[in-house]
């Protein structure tokens, strides 16, 4: 155990602060994961405790004005890997602080009202309010929602939970959150994840906006998932991103009784299932709608609230005009920028690093392709393509614009007539102006809105 002293006046905080550092799990009852605490003085006063500790477990404040008898502050618990809390100067005169680990005080009340931060009155998941393009086709075919498995209140409120809780993982440090950030359009600003033992995946994650939509109902890059409900329990198995069996999970979660509650608003009893977990995080994902954008109002004005520039850029990426040249609307159609039916090998390389949908089924003639994602919040998603290679928007346009490679197995749409790739080939002001106008799908809403954020108590 590593101690520190931090040293103050009477005239500034009042207190005399110690910091205990757990440097091992050696001082837990095993086989408790490794576990860090801090308490820091306060620049404006009184001081702040953190800890980390991914065993959730209840730590106990204490006071002392003599290092002789404690007097206990307060029993923190934690709920999701990390607890933060500050305290003033009311707390007292001259202290010390200490902050420990007992396995016979576990016994913290962990109940939803407790461990979660929840309105009143549930969010708005099951009936979302969107625009009538989405009521018809083509948008209507691309629904993959199951009539099995229809988002409700309770049912994302639940998926809500478990997307971002760390308890998924084997050793508890990472979540489906830590990959689908919603900061970043529910995808990874890093090239490839990382998974729960430091090991680097081989594909970025992609993000999450929208994908109620998609005809063809299969998930991740090369298709493996018929359906959202698999593909939902496929990284926390994955040995490398969550590493977690599924067994080991319906009991961990079985034991917390926030959970027993959760799981009975959402399907009617406490069991928990795998079946269930699956369902709830995919009514979750699917509730992850995003229809607020500066393209959504130009939609219903003409586009009178667009830029010359964004204009310009919409009338490029829909297809301008004159000369032959690759339109950007050929695989990513409707007004939720997505494909209807088509995989698409977009000439990114050749030979293969990544077979994508032919590394699955072994069809040479799928080597190099892969699901088309959403182009909503593309702003948000960076960096692009499978693989993560390329860092902003304007390396993205400059590919198509003169970089993309003839392979046998290329897309029709980037297939010229004489079966050369078929590119963009733009100006620098329409290179501008194609990007702007993607920025257009970015909603504001998305990356800030409560409803899809961490619902998990940490303290302040």
């Amino acid at each position: 155990m590593k101690i520190k002293l931090i040293h103050s006046t009477a005239a500034t905080v009042a207190a005399w602060v110690m910091t205990l550092a757990f440097a091992s799990a050696s001082t837990l009852s095993t086989p408790q994961p490794q576990s860090a605490l801090s308490l820091v003085k306060a620049t404006a006063g009184g001081f702040s405790l953190s800890i980390s500790n991914a065993g959730d477990q209840a730590w106990i404040l204490q006071s002392s004005s003599n290092f002789s008898t404690w007097t206990e502050v307060e029993s923190l618990q934690v709920y999701n890997g990390s607890f933060q809390r500050r305290y003033t100067n009311g707390l007292a005169g001259n202290l010390f602080y200490r902050a420990y680990y007992d396995a016979a005080r576990q016994t913290n009340a962990r109940t939803t009202a407790n461990a979660l931060v929840l309105p009143a009155t549930s969010y708005n998941y099951a009936a979302p309010v969107l625009p009538a393009s989405f009521s018809a086709n083509p948008i209507l075919a691309e629904d993959n929602m199951p009539a099995n498995n229809l988002t409700t209140d309770a049912g994302a409120t639940l998926g809500r939970a478990l997307f971002y809780d760390k308890r998924l993982s084997t050793n508890q440090t990472v979540s489906c959150a830590s990959c689908h950030q919603q900061a970043h359009g529910f995808a990874d600003p890093r090239p490839v994840s990382v998974g729960f033992n430091g090991r680097l995946g081989s594909r970025n994650a992609m993000g999450l906006s929208n994908a109620r939509w998609y005809q063809r109902r299969n998930f991740f890059w090369d298709e493996r998932a018929a359906t959202l409900e698999d593909q939902t329990l496929q990284p926390v198995q994955d040995p490398i991103e969550m590493g977690m069996m599924l067994a080991a999970l319906t009991n961990r979660l079985a034991s917390e009784p926030f959970y027993t509650n959760l799981f009975a608003k959402a399907f009617g009893s406490t069991a928990i299932t795998t079946n269930r977990i699956s369902a709830a995080l995919a009514q979750f994902v699917r509730s992850i709608v995003s229809t607020a954008s500066k393209y959504d109002t130009g939609v219903t004005n003409n586009f009178a609230n667009f830029t010359a520039s964004e204009n310009l850029g919409r009338q490029i990426f829909f297809g301008l005009p004159g000369a032959p040249r690759a339109t950007c609307a050929a695989c990513h159609g409707t007004d939720n920028f997505v494909p209807t039916t088509g995989l698409n090998n977009n000439g990114l390389e050749f030979p293969y690093t990544d077979l994508g949908v032919g590394g699955v089924t072994g069809a040479t003639n799928q080597n190099g392709l892969f699901k088309v994602p959403s182009l909503r919040n593309i702003e948000l998603t960076a960096p692009y393509m499978h693989d993560g290679r390329f860092t902003n928007l304007e390396q993205v346009v400059d590919f198509y614009d003169s970089g993309v490679v003839a392979n046998p197995n290329l897309s029709p749409p980037l297939l010229g007539r004489n079966g050369t790739p078929l590119r963009l080939n733009l100006t620098s002001d329409e290179k501008a102006a194609l990007v702007a106008f993607l920025k257009t799908l970015t909603d504001p809403t998305l990356a800030t809105d409560p409803k899809w954020s961490d619902p998990f108590n940490y303290g302040d």
